[in-house]
Order: structure tokens, then sequence, then C-alpha cells
């Protein structure tokens, strides 16, 4: 049994690599987990937490994930035993999810952790704009440059917790789906399968659109945040362009019916959004593969347009011409002859071209 080799078994730091490599060959290994997950009163539940929560421990990011691929299922049953009031089938499973919150609020030096972003600097190329289809930036560039040093905090400075309350529930499982959110690119298919899953029956679970699933186990009413509800069409919304059309849409569906029954206005404003954004069909890509895009801006090319001068009128002029070579001073008797040349030249010419021309003449 994988908890019984490696449950206790204290890998030397340089064989913890390829253990992280040997998992994603275990293909009958992460089914055999889910299906322990989805029992609570299965025996091998509790060892599966434990062992589960010690990979999550290591410095290995490939184990972390291992773990972190589970959320979804683990969420989903401890909210739904939640509802049910039998606290006692939800201990192991509660210690874990508490366990990973804990591990993540600080940083390996025990400190609190702070997630923050820097604001781009519009002055600077990215995928998103090119800087010359803003225009001039020679006024601006050094005051958007002073952005770099700005950074805006969105979540941190979380406090410990010791057990789970009505009060920080939320709390805590919104700040796991964050994390899970952070690594949504490198999990498994099977874990957007469970995030779908987890998303449509929370959200519909004791409400008549359950007698429509083909799941119609009897549940609860599960009592939901909306800011959990956000975290939710975060993960479903990757899911949707990547391998999980079907289950991806149905999830979103569910999560704006609920949305609209609690009258919560961020989810609901996120998930119309997505809704009306979707393509009409499945992006014509094969099952599994990464399909989510990103529109680049087009290259804008910059227009200069330089002062309109007599040089610049009479270079015009002479281009039109088939002149090559500038010709010496003007001579006066040739003044009408210029303004009667000025009729041949480009339309484009405004009314300031012949301005500057006759106040220079």
């Amino acid at each position: 049994m994988w908890t019984e080799t490696h449950g206790k078994l204290s890998l030397p730091e340089t064989h913890i690599p390829s253990y992280a490599g040997s998992l994603h060959l275990k293909k009958s290994l992460v089914p055999a987990l889910y299906r322990v997950i989805q029992d609570p009163n299965n025996e091998l539940l509790e060892p599966v937490c434990h062992q589960l929560f010690e990979l999550y421990r290591s410095s290995e990011d490939r184990l972390r994930r291992f773990t972190l691929q589970f959320l979804p299922e683990l969420v989903w049953v401890y909210l739904r035993i939640t509802a049910s009031r039998d606290r006692q089938s939800n201990g192991c499973i509660e210690a874990l999810l508490l366990g990973i919150y804990n591990l993540e609020i600080v940083d390996k030096d025990g400190n609190s952790k702070l997630l923050s972003f820097t604001i781009p600097s519009l002055s600077k190329p990215s995928i998103y704009h090119e800087p010359s289809s803003l225009g001039s930036m020679a006024l601006t560039e050094g005051a958007l440059c002073q952005h770099d040093l700005i950074r805006v905090v969105y979540s941190g400075l979380h406090p410990q917790r010791e057990t789970f309350t009505a009060q920080n529930r939320f709390e805590v499982l919104c700040f796991l789906m964050l994390c899970y959110n952070s690594a949504v690119v490198y999990m498994p298919l099977s874990s957007y399968q469970s995030v779908c899953r987890m998303s449509s029956r929370l959200c519909v679970c004791g409400f008549p659109r359950q007698q429509q699933k083909l799941w119609r186990e009897p549940c609860n009413r599960v009592l939901l945040d909306p800011e959990f509800m956000v975290q939710m069409l975060t993960a479903v919304y990757h899911a949707i362009y990547n391998g999980e059309w079907e289950m991806g849409r149905e999830a979103l569906e569910d999560i704006v019916y609920r949305a609209q029954l609690e009258l919560y206005s961020q989810p609901l404003l996120l998930g119309n959004a997505m809704k009306n954004s979707l393509p009409e069909s499945a992006p014509d890509e094969p099952r599994g593969r990464k399909v989510l895009q990103v529109e680049v801006t087009p290259t804008i090319s910059r227009i200069s347009i330089s002062a309109i001068t007599t040089a610049s009128i009479r270079r015009h002029r002479w281009k039109r011409e088939g002149k090559t070579k500038a010709p010496g001073p003007a001579e006066p008797s040739a003044r009408p002859q210029c303004r009667r040349d000025l009729s041949k030249c480009d339309s484009r010419i405004d009314c300031n071209t012949f301005f500057f021309f006759f106040f220079f003449h």
C-alpha cells in the first residue's frame, strides 16, 4: 500500500526529486486516492491525509502540487460533511486543510507572507500592448516608471488557525483556493474534473436544480461565500479552456444559478462576463491540450509629423516635379509660378501649409 510504503519513510534530500517524478508514473494511484477521499468512512482516509500533508511539507514543488491536486475534492467532502453536522467523520480532512493553510501563510523563515503584485509600467512593452501605440511618452514616461515601485497586496497577514469555526471557515477556504489557482496550470486533467464537480455540487445541492443532475445523493444545502465563489469561477474558467469544456460550462451555469439565488453581485458579474465571452463551440484542440489563448494587441506604427516650413514645402514641390537637386534661391519673378504650382500639391496639405508658405514669402 502507498501509505505503508512511503508514509513513514524519511527520504534523503537527494532522492526526493526522483521520488516526486515516480509519483506521476503511478497511473492507478491518483484514482485510488480519490476513492479514499470520497468515502469519509474509509479506514485508509486518515493515513492518506497524513501522507498528503507530509508531501506538502517537503521542499519539492512537484510533491506539493501532487497534494494540491486533491484540494477541490477535499473541500467538497469537508463542506458536505459540515452541512450534515457529522463532525466525527471530518477530523482528518479538517486537519489536512488547516495544515496546508498554516504552511502557506508563512514563508520559509516563519514570517507572515504577503501576496502582492507590481503595477506594470505602460512605457515598457508587454504581451498586451506596445508603447508605440500609446503616442508620445516623453512627458509621461518618468511618471509611469514610478508605478514600478507600487506593490498592491491582494492577500496577506493571515492569522494561524487551529480549528474551523463558522466565522473563519471561508476565510481559510478562500485562501486555499487562491493557492490552488496560483498553481492551476500544473494540475492534471483529473483535478480540473474535480474542481468542476465540486463547483456544481456545492452550488446546487439542496436546491431544485439538483434533481436535474445525474448524481442525486441526499445532501443538505451548503452555505457559500461570494469570495469563495469567485475563486471557484477562476478555477472553472481555466478548466473550460483546458480540456473540460462540457463540465466547465455546466459548473459555470450552476455557479451563476446559485449567485442569482443568493444575490451575490461579485460572482454574478464575473460569471455572466465569462458566459458572454465563451465561444459558441469548444475550441478546436485535442482533449487536455492547453488552449487558453491571449489576444495580443497588434503593433501600430507611429506617424511622425514634422513641422511645416518653407523648406519642407519646397522639397515637397520638388518631389512632385521629379527634381533630385535643390535649385538656388528663388527669384522674385518666380513667386507667382510657385503659387500656381501649389495647386498641384497633394490635397493632404491643409490650410496651415498655405499660411506658412505665404508668410515666409
